[in-house]
């Protein structure tokens, strides 16, 4: 029997590379984790005092496939406080993860062959999610001059239809952001074009200089996507939301009954606590914003002068051109030598990723701290800033 070519995809070299340093360290050898987006932290004490709670007094069973009323709730009214929108509940769609969010909104939004503009660099599981059900990933590079976000100007450039423009802000890989000014303007060109807007706002609520917009300030008519790993700290929870107009509501509600039939139960339940802990939160953003200042601060010391701002989010985007033109080979030579485990900019960038690296600093500050001198010490990065 032969094999679908859906399954004909780039790997996720992140994923790859934490296997990898996850080998050295069952042997003993020391390694400083900055490959994945994965918070040090636990969830919020609340959330673990109402999972226990819930596991005691609720059925943990099917709940309905967009999510319990309270917590659809409870996001809905997180939009009115957070950011002045209202929106009702039922447009709030609680999903598997945020990945579970892009395979509905991908299904729903596109035909097969349709071309959707993806910001490059960007999240790969965008680009495979979308190549595997056959959509067209367009890439756009994108560069230090735009913030590595992307613009009307440089989609304009992009010869051929196109049908869905997914942007992040803050972004993963560069941790950069779309001011409101900028995110309008490529609302309005995407309204204008009938092109389907979607906006992934997962690293929502870890900002340093400003807080990040939400397009719902300028549209309904974008599929809006969020999660409960990254700001809330419940990466191993598997939940995200949606929020959708109106007309997605019925389509997206079958897709979910028979891809997931619910988002896990117990999570949902735990979650409902989480909008009653943003002190506690916002105290974990304080250290990420520690460790980007300590990475800002000390990465151009050591041979790293060219770093993308990192306005959000909890990554660094280094230009390492001048010491390799293989980011992959780097990055394992990296790891054998120093134990400092990060990600090749391949991961997010296939045409120009060799000359990057991402490193994460979701970590705890030590682990920060121990890696930052690791490198220091580091003999390819010593003949690299001499």
């Amino acid at each position: 029997m032969s094999l679908s070519s859906r399954g004909n995809i780039s790997p996720f070299i992140a994923m790859e590379v934490l296997k990898e340093a996850n080998k050295r360290e069952q042997a003993g050898a020391p390694v400083y984790h900055m490959e994945v987006g994965q918070p040090a932290t636990s969830a919020a004490s609340k959330v673990l005092e109402t999972a226990a709670r819930a596991l005691q007094s609720e059925q943990i069973g099917y709940t309905d496939a967009l999510g319990i009323p309270q917590l659809r709730s409870a996001i809905a009214q997180h939009y009115k406080d957070f950011y002045g929108h209202d929106i009702p509940a039922s447009r709030v769609v609680v999903t598997t993860g945020s990945s579970g969010a892009f395979l509905l909104t991908f299904l729903s939004s596109f035909e097969r062959g349709d071309r959707v503009v993806l910001a490059e660099p960007g999240y790969p599981a965008y680009r495979n999610i979308l190549t595997s059900l056959e959509i067209e990933p367009v890439g756009l590079s994108c560069h230090s001059k735009t913030n590595f976000q992307p613009t009307p100007e440089l989609i304009d450039e992009i010869n051929g239809p196109l049908h869905g423009l997914l942007v992040a802000s803050p972004s993963n890989p560069a941790g950069t952001m779309l001011h409101a000014k900028e995110l309008s303007a490529l609302v309005d060109y995407c309204k204008s074009r009938d092109i389907q807007f979607i906006s992934d706002e997962i690293y929502h609520g870890i900002c340093y200089d400003e807080p990040a917009t939400s397009a719902l300030a300028f549209t309904d008519d974008a599929i809006i996507i969020n999660s409960f790993s990254k700001y809330f700290s419940m990466t191993g929870w598997r939940l995200g939301w949606m929020v959708v107009p109106e007309k997605f509501i019925e389509p997206v509600e079958k897709l979910a009954q028979s891809l997931f039939i619910s988002p896990p139960a117990l999570s949902q339940y735990a979650a409902v606590a989480a909008f009653d802990c943003m002190d506690e939160l916002d105290g974990y953003v304080e250290v990420y914003a520690r460790n980007r200042e300590i990475l800002l601060r000390e990465f151009p010391k050591i041979g790293l002068p060219k770093l993308a701002s990192a306005d959000g989010a909890f990554y660094i985007y280094a230009d390492v051109r001048h010491l390799t033109n293989d980011s992959v080979a780097f990055c394992q030579q990296m790891l054998a030598e120093t134990g400092v485990a990060a990600t090749p900019g391949l991961d997010f960038d296939p045409h120009r990723g060799n000359s990057f690296v991402r490193f994460s600093f979701a970590g705890s500050t030590e682990t920060i701290e121990n890696a930052v001198e690791a490198l220091r010490n580091w003999d390819l990065m010593k003949k690299g800033s001499q």
